[in-house]
């Protein structure tokens, strides 16, 4: 075996997003123990930079030392008993994977769906919530990474408050990219991930759960089914109150890039974070969309880091992305499920959320349709990026 040389991407697909050149230095620092004095400290201050991205105060937040998908288990694992009934709202693949993780802990799942590409209807999730009085959680996804597509988590938490359901939120990339506010929404337990804008490496799921849920799983009939999830046992490990007690060995230096990337995020303050990728995903779409391209979500639908774009007719999707990879060291990724082949995913996530990102996707893309027969404005397109950015 010899030494494992990367090549130079750049990463603008659905995950994981460019890593900043800080959170790959802060990686690099030496290892201690996962119940050193020293890491207990930076254990203390991740959780308070989570809290500041999720924008709550509950104290029950912090990083499940797996990736996002371990941060969805754990909600539903921990929220839901057996015999349980939850309303799963799903206009994507994520959706699916909610419904997964009822059944798999012995829950009911009631699904109310919608097309994949269009936005939740709080008026058929109501519907749904009157027709199942004893539902305990309404689930959703509130950045759909299939379709590109936000809900409004606002309106599905406050129907959740008025049928007495908890709710348990996916924002794996939504956190640190879109407007999320846990504690002005009232939502009880939301997971998110380490690889989308917050821009680390992936690998962990920071996680967030209100009072209300955390008295939930203290006042649970049965055991939580997976041990190492179980709230009630790793929280004698990330409490700190009267001396940690051991729960599994810790990623220390991923806990080191999440730190540094939650120190970025302070520094450059949250709203403004938002207001970067909002700007920047109004240039792209105007770039695209000046190179002839259509985008496939309703405007006031649409996320500002993950961007859904059409594949125009005769168009052989994969050459093009084929294409940018191997010319332009671009990564964009693919439609999923009814999608496939039907879409491209360009991320604008985190660091990967600049300028001269925009100019190399239109260039790249550009030259990929070249390939193909198919004409393109670019000189158009940067002129819409322009026009949006100077």
């Amino acid at each position: 075996m010899k030494s494992f040389n990367p090549p130079l991407r750049t990463l603008m697909g659905p995950g994981p997003s460019d890593v900043h050149p800080r959170v790959l230095e802060a990686l690099a620092r030496p290892t201690v123990g996962h119940l050193d004095p020293a890491f207990q400290g930076l254990m203390e201050e991740i959780k308070l930079g989570l809290r500041y991205a999720f924008k709550t105060e509950n104290s029950l937040t912090y990083p499940v030392s797996a990736p996002g998908s371990a941060g969805m288990e754990t909600c539903f694992a921990n929220l839901v008993e057996p015999g349980g009934e939850v309303i799963v709202c799903r206009n994507g693949a994520f959706g699916g994977r909610m419904l997964e993780n009822v059944v798999r802990a012995g829950g009911k799942a009631i699904m109310v769906d919608f097309d994949w590409g269009t936005a939740i209807d709080p008026d058929k999730v109501e519907d749904a919530l009157k027709a199942n009085p004893n539902a305990s959680v309404l689930a959703f996804v509130h950045a759909e990474t299939s379709t590109g597509v936000k809900a409004d988590a606002r309106a599905l938490a406050d129907l959740a408050r008025k049928y007495d359901c908890l709710t348990i939120m996916d924002c794996v990339t939504s956190l640190g990219g879109s407007e999320l506010e846990l504690d002005g929404w009232g939502i009880d337990a939301a997971y998110s991930g380490s690889q989308k804008c917050l821009s680390a490496p992936p690998g962990l799921s920071p996680v967030s759960f209100s009072a209300k849920a955390a008295d939930f799983v203290k006042n649970r009939k049965t055991k939580v089914q997976s041990w190492f999830l179980d709230l009630s046992l790793v929280m004698d490990y990330w409490d700190g109150e009267g001396g940690r007690t051991y729960h599994h060995t810790a990623p220390v230096n991923a806990m080191y890039g999440l730190h540094e990337a939650l120190v970025l995020l302070s520094e450059e303050g949250i709203e403004n974070v938002w207001a970067r990728h909002g700007k920047m995903h109004q240039a792209l779409v105007a770039g695209l969309e000046a190179m002839g391209l259509e985008m496939l979500v309703k405007k006031k639908d649409r996320l500002s880091q993950l961007n859904t774009v059409k594949v125009p007719n005769g168009v052989d999707e994969a050459a093009v992305r084929s294409h940018v990879l191997k010319h332009f060291n671009l990564e964009i990724g693919a439609g999923l499920g009814v999608l496939a082949g039907k879409v491209w995913r360009i991320g604008l996530m985190g660091h990967a959320a600049r300028r001269e990102n925009i100019a190399l996707c239109l260039s790249a893309l550009a030259s990929a349709l070249e390939v193909q027969q198919v004409k393109v404005d670019i000189n158009a397109s940067y002129e819409a990026v322009n026009n949006l950015l100077n």
